[in-house]
């Protein structure tokens, strides 16, 4: 506890400095990627993202030390929103790596000098396999500008370093290009919350446009059916060997025509003379035409459809088109997805 007594000590003599310094670098950037918009030429990003919208191959960037760090972060980035792209690292590229480029790539190369011996030494052979090259580049009259066929320019002022050396202000309007141009991108090719989704199965928007009722839902087996006429003890063994907390009430076509739940068999218990169990019946104790839900839709419409309501449902009958029973879906099951 003895280091925090010395940092609380360092904190309450100069606590407004702190937040002031983290403030300022904050501001710095931001002022800098607002500067970055106006100064970048229209013709150049119309030509990029002509470039990176027709590739039919790859996005390939290209960059070393932060600039690597910040290619390798919009590489995935453009993977993730629907253009294929991967990181080559250029030392690995001059030792055999360059084999996964094709003609059909474009390469991204990310410098703030301009003069990056490796990225410079990459340039021709790209070229002899006429791959276009975009540069993101901070000096405009660098080596690699002129041999770039699009340049971008992320110049700026000063670095948020107080030393103005570590690459902060610059790495920060680097990648704000790189990720405009991959949202840019997204709009171009018409890219859906699906197409997100897909690329995204693990996440929780993955799961909530891709996972559907059928996936989670319990039928066959999982799900035992009566008929109207059965009786009070069949009701509590179907609901047992389920397993659900509920049945569902067919006819002798299969067409749901109602459910009966633990809070069903509950409140007829409490509203019926134990003398009249015997002559009770599954009509007499289900919920008719209750909430169903298609097996094709979406698993979190489900859970929307049993949360937002004046009383909670915990269970819901999955039926067909034509109104068949094919199933439960319990809220249960939806939250334990990941939903």
């Amino acid at each position: 506890m003895k280091h925090l007594d010395i940092i609380s000590e360092i904190y309450l003599a100069e606590p407004n400095n702190h937040f002031q310094q983290v403030t300022e670098v904050l501001k710095v950037g931001a002022e800098a990627i607002a500067q970055t918009a106006n100064k970048l030429q229209p013709q150049e990003v119309g030509l990029a993202i002509q470039l990176l919208s027709v590739c039919t191959g790859k996005v390939i960037l290209v960059g070393l030390g932060k600039s690597g760090l910040i290619a390798r972060k919009i590489a995935a980035t453009l993977t993730s929103t629907g253009t294929a792209a991967i990181y080559l690292h250029p030392a690995d590229a001059l030792h055999g790596d360059l084999g996964i480029v094709t003609a059909n790539d474009v390469a991204i190369l990310m410098s703030n000098s301009g003069e990056t011996e490796e990225l410079l030494e990459i340039a021709p052979y790209l070229k002899q396999r006429q791959v276009p090259i975009i540069a993101i580049i901070g000096n405009l009259h660098s080596t690699l500008a002129r041999n770039a066929d699009v340049v971008l320019d992320a110049s700026v002022d000063k670095e948020a370093c107080p030393l103005n050396l570590a690459p902060t202000t610059s790495t920060t309007v680097a990648l704000a290009i790189g990720d405009a141009i991959a949202m840019t991108l997204m709009q171009v090719k018409g890219l859906t919350p699906e197409d997100f989704a897909l690329n995204h199965p693990a996440g929780r928007l993955g799961k909530r446009l891709t996972l559907r009722v059928a996936d989670i839902m319990h039928s066959g087996s999982e799900n035992p059916t009566i008929l109207p006429t059965a009786t009070w003890l069949e009701v509590i063994t179907a609901i047992s060997q389920g397993g659900l907390g509920a049945v569902n009430v067919v006819d002798d076509w299969g067409y749901l025509i109602g459910i009966i739940t633990d809070g069903d068999l509950r409140r007829t218990f409490q509203k019926t003379d134990p003398t009249k169990f015997a002559g009770i019946s599954s009509d007499a104790m289900m919920t008719k035409n209750p909430i169903t839900i298609s097996p094709n839709c979406l698993a979190y419409d489900a859970l929307q459809l049993m949360e937002n309501r004046p009383s909670q449902i915990s269970v819901m009958p999955v039926v067909n088109e034509q109104g068949i029973c094919l199933g439960l879906i319990r809220l249960h099951d939806i939250v334990r997805s990941g939903l």
